[in-house]
């Protein structure tokens, strides 16, 4: 599970290099295409993480958070707080790696003409939970302190 909080950058150590699919290219030809599945509307959301460092059995991904986010730039906007899926794609390059418009496939379904600067989606490497957590103070429930009584029990509803 990746441990997130609203409105700020986090970073995810995903087990990526045990599941690798197409191992015919170089670690430096790969990139992770994440996908961010809000668990209470359905709300989709992709994302190539910047890779922060890459390990013999996981790669750091890190995601930025941008009002305006940017899926090839790792920006997110993960709002609101709460549970969401997310699965992990790999893109695979045969020549130069450039992660932007018209050489990154946008989704794990979308496909680019056949060239060695475009990427391909490979499949799926592995998939989790990301928990986004409340900022201090931005919390969406809020509540109203109310003084204890003196004598029963009340319960306090409405204004």
């Amino acid at each position: 599970m990746i441990q997130a909080i609203t409105e700020t950058s986090f970073e995810a150590y995903i087990s990526t290099e045990d599941n690798r699919i197409d191992t015919s290219v170089a670690t430096t030809q790969i990139r992770y295409l994440v996908k961010f599945i809000n668990d209470m509307d359905g709300a989709v959301q992709y994302s190539y993480g910047v890779i922060g460092g890459l390990f013999d059995r996981y790669t750091q991904l890190d995601f930025t958070y941008n009002a305006s986010p940017d899926l090839y730039a790792g920006q997110t906007k993960l709002i609101p707080s709460g549970h969401y899926k997310y699965e992990v794609y790999e893109v695979s390059w045969i020549g130069t790696v450039v992660v932007a418009l018209n050489t990154a496939p946008a989704s794990e379904t979308d496909i680019l003409p056949v060239a060695n600067t475009n990427g391909i989606v490979q499949g799926i490497v592995t998939k989790g939970i990301l928990n986004v957590t409340d900022k201090d103070g931005t919390a969406q429930v809020q509540y109203t302190q109310r003084e204890a009584p003196s004598s029963t029990n009340y319960i306090y509803y409405g204004q």
